[in-house]
């Protein structure tokens, strides 16, 4: 009877879509599909890539935010890959999630002062072993061509709100613009009226997603508040931790019934992360339930598996490779027309000189 209900919806959805064999084109066409139609897609579990996602079993492979990671991560199978955006000094966009060089690269100082080409001589490393690699700080457009057709890209604006316009305007130069993601932190009315302003300013081919923190939202009524105002179809849910906390036992405040009720009312994701925060590692941002507890302390159905049974349809992780490994054997994934049983080859390596 499942199964008949869901193909029944399924039909339905050609009146959104002028070509029904089109959501079974290209990888990001299938991807759309399951990311704007949260409430066909339940059982499946989506991956980001934080930071387009470098580790590997708990140990740094790729250079964060680097097109050696961004390429592992599509062979991983993961749906979208999370970067961070600053500006040059000559006013390009580049992908950096930190204001100063010296933890990410070979070059020492701060990020603004520096032109691209200044930049350019800066090459990445592989973070914890200060191993360079041949990779270089790749520009926002770079980064979005390499993904172009093959995964979403979700950007975390390291500068001001303003700066949101031009990074779109960016995608939309490259024809990726219905690929990006863009976010910001909401937490009240003031915030929400900013967030819909921009947004009607941005037009409606890029996606928003609001991310709200348990911090300053206690109640999943805002939550309602925000989707009515900006029809999100997903929305970042942080469970903060203090440091001597136990695990969360149910996930906080916003990761509670009235919550998922709430994202299937508005057929929207439930977004959890379970990535560390550098310096605070234990599932900092997930209750302790983090990607450590998935891999040093091996139970990840105390990590993923928790978050996936709490309603989360999209899990951002520093793991991707081996969160979906774990994801499919346990049920939580369904394939993509025309994805191989096994990971495919990348097409970059982070080579280490």
């Amino acid at each position: 009877m499942r199964m008949f209900w869901k193909s029944l919806l399924l039909g339905c959805t050609c009146l959104f879509f002028a070509d029904a064999g089109a959501v079974a084109g290209n990888r990001v066409d299938q991807i759309l599909q399951r990311f704007e139609l949260a409430n066909l897609w339940r059982d499946h579990v989506m991956i980001v890539a934080h930071r387009a996602g470098g580790l590997r079993s708990a140990k740094a492979i790729y250079p964060e935010n680097s097109l050696a990671a961004l390429d592992a991560s599509i062979a991983d199978g993961a749906e979208m890959v999370e970067v961070d955006v600053r500006r040059s000094a000559d006013g390009i966009f580049i992908v950096m999630h930190d204001s100063w060089l010296d933890r990410t690269t070979t070059c020492k100082g701060e990020v603004a002062p520096r032109t691209l080409a200044e930049l350019r001589q800066c090459r990445l490393v592989v973070e914890g072993t200060g191993a360079a690699t041949a990779e270089h700080v790749p520009t926002l457009a770079e980064f979005l061509m390499a993904a172009k057709g093959r995964i979403l890209v979700n950007i975390d604006n390291k500068l001001d709100r303003q700066a949101f316009p031009e990074m779109v305007a960016v995608a939309r130069g490259l024809g990726v613009a219905h690929q990006i993601v863009i976010k910001e932190n909401l937490w009240n009315e003031q915030r929400l009226a900013g967030a819909q302003d921009m947004v009607r300013q941005l037009g409606g081919d890029v996606h928003f997603m609001p991310i709200i923190a348990d911090d300053a939202v206690h109640e999943p009524a805002f939550a309602e508040t925000v989707h009515s105002g900006l029809s999100s179809n997903a929305m970042e849910l942080i469970n903060w931790r203090n440091g001597a906390d136990m695990l969360t036992p149910a996930g906080g405040p916003l990761f509670s019934n009235r919550m998922r009720a709430a994202a299937v009312r508005g057929n929207w994701h439930i977004w959890a992360n379970t990535y560390a925060i550098v310096n605070k590692p234990g599932g900092f941002l997930s209750g302790g339930r983090g990607d450590e507890l998935a891999t040093l302390a091996g139970m990840p159905a105390e990590s993923w598996g928790f978050w996936a049974e709490r309603g989360a349809t999209i899990i951002q992780t520093d793991e991707p490779g081996l969160a979906i490994e774990w994801l499919a054997a346990n049920g939580y994934r369904i394939p993509y027309d025309g994805e191989s049983d096994g990971p495919e080859e990348t097409e970059r390596t982070a080579r280490i000189n």
